[in-house]
C-alpha cells in the first residue's frame, strides 16, 4: 500500500474521521503503511486523515516503539499546560507553540479490538493530543490567533 501525505489545502484535513465498529486486515496493512511513511517523513506521529482516509486510527513512536491505535480519545488530561513549538508533516515548514496537557488518559482499541486505557506523559502526551486533533479535522494553525493564522494561510496557501 503506497500512501502520500496530504498537505496544506487539501480539504481532508479539515474533515472529521469515522469511527471503525471492527479491524480488518486492510486496517491492519494500512496501520503497516501509516508506520512506514511516518518514518521515512521522520515524523513521530500520523493520523490516517494525514494519508486520505477518513477513519479514526492513528500511530506514534517517540523512540519507545509504535504504537497503533483504534478509534483513540482523551477521557482525562492533567498536569500542567505547558506550551511547546509543534510541526506537522501535513503543514511543511510551519512551526506554532502549542499548549497541551503533559499527562493524558487515552481510550482506544487495540488491533484486536480490544479496550484499553493508557496514560501518556510528556512528549507521547503531546504526540497523542496532536494526531487526536487530526482525527477531528483539526490542525496545529487552529491554535494560533486569527491575525498570525491569515499569515501563514498566505505563506504557506495553508
Amino acid at each position: 500500500m503506497k500512501l502520500k501525505i496530504c498537505k496544506n489545502k487539501d480539504s481532508i484535513l479539515r474533515s472529521k474521521s469515522k469511527q471503525l465498529l471492527s479491524i480488518t486486515e486492510d486496517d491492519i496493512k494500512l496501520f503497516d503503511a501509516m508506520v512506514k511513511i511516518m518514518q521515512e517523513e521522520n515524523g513521530i506521529g500520523l493520523a490516517a486523515p494525514q494519508v486520505g482516509i477518513l477513519k479514526q486510527m492513528i500511530v506514534a513512536d517517540i523512540g519507545t516503539g509504535v504504537l497503533k491505535l483504534v478509534n483513540p480519545c482523551v477521557i482525562a488530561a492533567k498536569g500542567s499546560l505547558s506550551g511547546k513549538e509543534e510541526k506537522c508533516l501535513s503543514l511543511p515548514g510551519v512551526k506554532v507553540l502549542v499548549k497541551r496537557f503533559n499527562q493524558v488518559v487515552v481510550e482506544a482499541l487495540d488491533l484486536k479490538g480490544k479496550k484499553i486505557k493508557l496514560e501518556a506523559v510528556d512528549l507521547m502526551a503531546r504526540v497523542l493530543q496532536h494526531e487526536i486533533d487530526h482525527l477531528n479535522g483539526k490542525l496545529i494553525v487552529d491554535y494560533l490567533p486569527w491575525y498570525k493564522r491569515i499569515f501563514v494561510r498566505m505563506k504557506n496557501t495553508v
